[in-house]
C-alpha cells in the first residue's frame, strides 16, 4: 500500500512539473491561410494598334480594246512583292465567341509584266502592273481558347494601282493609267496573346477586286489602248498587337 502511494505521488508531481514547463513556452506564432490559387483568363475585349508585315501577290488579267472592239485577251501576270503598314480595331469578348471591327493600311511593292498579245501600235511590248498601297475595312469572329484565338474576317478592300504599257526594247512608257479600286476581302488568322495586352498573329488576306475598264493614255496626252483588267490580290502577313480597355478578369 505504501508503495502505490509512493508511486500515485511520483505521476501527479511528474504532472504537475510538465504542466509548469508548458506554461513557460512562448504561445505559437499565428499563420494567415495562403490565399487561394488564382487562374487568370485571358480576354480579348479592348482596343487594339498594331504593326504588320508580309509577301502578297496580285493577278492580273489583260482584255484589248481598240476604238471600242474587243481585240481579245492581251496577257496575264502576278505582281509580287513585300508588304508593310499597320492596324487598328476594337474587340468584345462574349464567353469564347470574341467579334471585332478593323481599319488596315499598308504600304505595297507589287510589280509585275508580261508580253502583251496584242499590240495595235508597236511591236514588241510590255504589259505592267503595280500596286502602291491597299486598305482594308473588316469586321471580324473569332473563338478563343485562353489567349489563343482563331477568326475570320471579311469587308471592303480598295487598293491604289499604276498600269502601264511600255516599249520592251527601250523601256519607254507608252500607254499609263492610274486607278484607286474597290473591291471585297476575305480572311482568316490565328492570334496568341504572349504576355499582358500583347499578342502575335499570322493572316492570309485574298482580296476581289473585280474587272474594270480604263483607258491607257499616251505621254502626250492621247488615247494609246482602253484595257479590261481584272485583279485578285492574295496577302500573307506577320501582325503584332497591343491591347488596352479591356476588362481584368480572374478565375478561383
Amino acid at each position: 500500500m505504501k508503495g502505490f502511494l509512493l508511486a500515485t505521488t511520483a505521476f501527479a508531481a511528474l504532472g504537475i512539473a510538465t504542466q509548469a514547463s508548458a506554461a513557460d513556452l512562448p504561445a505559437r506564432p499565428y499563420t494567415k491561410a495562403p490565399p487561394p490559387m488564382v487562374a487568370a483568363i485571358y480576354d480579348w475585349s479592348g482596343f487594339y494598334i498594331g504593326a504588320n508585315g508580309g509577301w502578297g501577290s496580285s493577278s492580273n488579267h489583260w482584255d484589248a480594246y481598240f476604238d471600242g472592239l474587243l481585240l481579245g485577251p492581251d496577257g496575264s501576270h502576278d505582281a509580287t512583292g513585300g508588304v508593310v503598314g499597320g492596324q487598328i480595331g476594337y474587340r468584345w469578348q462574349a464567353g469564347n465567341w470574341v467579334f471585332g471591327v478593323e481599319a488596315q493600311g499598308n504600304w505595297a511593292n507589287l510589280r509585275g509584266s508580261s508580253l502583251s498579245v496584242i499590240d495595235p501600235v508597236d511591236n514588241p511590248a510590255s504589259l505592267h502592273s503595280r500596286i502602291d498601297a491597299f486598305g482594308l475595312f473588316t469586321g471580324q469572329v473569332g473563338y478563343a481558347w485562353n489567349n489563343a484565338l482563331l477568326y475570320v474576317k471579311g469587308g471592303a478592300a480598295i487598293t491604289d494601282d499604276r498600269f502601264q504599257f511600255r516599249d520592251t526594247l527601250t523601256d519607254a512608257v507608252l500607254g499609263s493609267a492610274d486607278q484607286t479600286r474597290w473591291g471585297a476581302t476575305v480572311g482568316a488568322g490565328v492570334e496568341y496573346g504572349f504576355a499582358p495586352g500583347w499578342s502575335a498573329a499570322i493572316e492570309y488576306d485574298h482580296l476581289f477586286m473585280g474587272t474594270k475598264t480604263l483607258d491607257l493614255i499616251e505621254p502626250g496626252g492621247a488615247l494609246f489602248v482602253t484595257e479590261r483588267i481584272k485583279q485578285d490580290v492574295d496577302l500573307v502577313t506577320v501582325r503584332v498587337n497591343y491591347r488596352w480597355g479591356g476588362p481584368t478578369i480572374a478565375k478561383y
